[in-house]
């Protein structure tokens, strides 16, 4: 478990997430100073529940979280990226090359999921002996639960078998928490997303309290389609399909018309959005949030841009895939077009593909390799408005789309798939195919099998949501793996899977975690 554990919150001077029009105090927190506040006597006030949970937000952009380290995990290892960086932290990711001489990276993402996780555990411990509002502290905790279920959520994911704190460590003795199973540890996800289902609004249009109308909590719809994936993770599909079906039915969220708007600064908080991270160049300082104790001077944007940013514009730490790039060219729109999301995804050699304003033919005609090479175009500021991500460097402004409905939709046609409803998963599917205009597949693909319809959901999957941290994660629970032919045909997409051994599926956990806590056992292979 994580050895420097907070254990003081500096809630005095943590700014709310971006998107939160709230005021907040900025006085910083001294700790060695004995007439300050500390997590001993700061929980007092309504005042103090909203901004100690808001501290809980506030970890979600660290340089370990969505800032971006997060996105690099998760996005690496899929067979729609792959990784030239110089820099091991970031090349050896999708190369499955990690050791553990060098936490950079992994470990910094390990000790801000432990940061965001005893924040929530303070609010868990603390907030329930406030007197306050009785609605509004049930909002606050469903937040905490919720947050806390999405910290374990990707330390379980990403790292196995990990420590599962549920209270706020005051000793040296707290620090010391067994290492869990993955399974106890998907249990515990599953526990806390279930409790923020039942604490947790539809939206805070309607609340009565300081929160109403605020943008970028997390809501009912949220909770449940976290809860509902985590079931899917372990193959539970039809307590998944009741938590996705229940999101949709709740009919607070739709698809946009345009598929561009989830991954710009213009489409922030759309309807399609169940949870996203918010980032904003109007709110806090001009530093970047590279972790540590948090200071007034910390921005609120991200780094993700500029380290995906194309040849020339960015350090193109992470590119798409040849292979990506072919998927897109097996099917026309109904007018015979390219997939609209191809130019959304992705820049590339293509009739009037620009970027930053120029032409890309123009700006690679001098570079061969650049010219017949791709780089990454979703969730960049490549639109005009800027030069390249160097003029705004670890200052973009572009809010990551955790959770959207196209996601869900997709997903619960995979839950029906796996139950014996392939013929239902077909509906939910061509919503997605008819935003970008794709025939019908109960016409082209009619009455698929079960083992076809997984392939064309795999297929779906990766031309929707490319670049946003699923696909890695569907190529593992589907267990492809494990299966010879599919990992032939990862190798053949993704020549990265050529260094591929079992238990390279997990990151390895921080050595410092396995020499500071007895019993704790390394990941397989490492």
């Amino acid at each position: 478990m994580k050895k420097a554990y907070y254990k003081y919150l500096s809630l005095l001077i943590l700014a709310l997430p971006a998107a939160f029009i709230i005021n907040s105090c900025t006085k910083k927190l001294d700790q060695q100073n004995p007439n300050q506040q500390t997590v001993e006597t700061f929980w007092q006030s309504q005042d103090d529940a909203i901004k100690g949970v808001n501290a809980i937000y506030s970890t979600l952009i660290e340089d370990g979280t969505f800032m971006r380290m997060t996105p690099c995990l998760l996005d690496a290892r899929g067979d729609d990226v792959h990784s030239n960086s110089p820099w091991p932290v970031l090349g050896n990711m999708g190369r499955f090359s990690l050791g553990t001489g060098d936490p950079g990276g992994y470990g910094w993402a390990f000790s801000d999921y432990y940061e965001g996780v005893n924040r929530a555990n303070q609010v868990l411990a603390k907030v329930p002996d406030i007197n306050m509002d009785a609605d509004l502290k049930t909002r606050l905790l469903g937040q905490a639960y919720f947050l806390r279920g999405l910290y374990f959520y990707y330390l379980v994911d990403l790292f196995g078998q990990v420590a599962l704190p549920l209270q706020t460590a005051t000793s040296t003795a707290d620090f010391h928490v067994p290492q869990s199973t993955a399974e106890q540890g998907w249990q515990q996800v599953i526990s806390d997303f279930k409790q923020a289902v039942d604490m947790l609004p539809a939206s805070y249009s309607n609340v009565n309290g300081p929160d109403k109308g605020q943008t970028g909590r997390a809501t009912k719809g949220a909770a449940m389609a976290f809860l509902g994936k985590a079931y899917l993770f372990n193959k539970l599909y039809d307590d998944a399909a009741t938590q996705f079906k229940s999101v949709i039915d709740l009919n607070v969220y739709s698809l946009v018309p345009n598929y561009a708007d989830n991954f710009n600064e213009a489409g922030k908080n759309n309807s399609e959005s169940i949870f996203e991270i918010q980032f904003s160049r109007s709110v806090g300082g001009t530093d970047a949030s590279w972790g540590g104790e948090p200071s007034p001077s910390w921005g609120k944007t991200e780094g993700r841009a500029v380290t995906y940013g194309a040849r020339s514009f960015g350090f193109t730490d992470m590119q798409p895939t040849q292979s990506l790039l072919q998927e897109f060219e097996i099917e026309k729109t109904k007018d015979g077009k390219e997939d609209p999301r191809l130019n959304v995804t992705l820049y590339h050699n293509g009739p009037g593909v620009m970027l930053y304003g120029k032409l890309f033919a123009d700006v690679y005609a001098n570079s061969p390799n650049d010219l017949n090479d791709v780089f990454t175009a979703k969730y960049e500021n490549g639109d005009g408005t800027y030069p390249d991500e160097f003029a705004i460097i670890w200052r973009s402004a572009v809010n990551q789309r955790i959770m959207r409905l196209a996601d869900v939709y997709l997903m619960y046609a995979e839950c029906l798939n796996e139950t014996g409803k392939t013929q239902e998963a077909y509906a939910y599917i061509q919503k997605v195919r008819d935003r970008v205009n794709l025939p019908d597949l109960a016409t082209t693909k009619p009455n698929m099998s079960q083992a076809q319809m997984r392939d064309q959901l795999a297929h779906e999957r990766l031309l929707e949501l490319a670049f946003e941290g699923h696909r890695f994660d569907d190529i593992r629970r589907w267990g492809w793996l494990q299966d010879p032919n599919k990992l032939a045909l990862l190798k053949q997409r993704d020549p990265e899977y050529n260094n591929y051994q079992p238990g390279r599926e997990l990151y390895p956990i921080p050595q410092s975690e396995i020499d500071n806590n007895p019993g704790f056992q390394q990941n397989q292979s490492y």
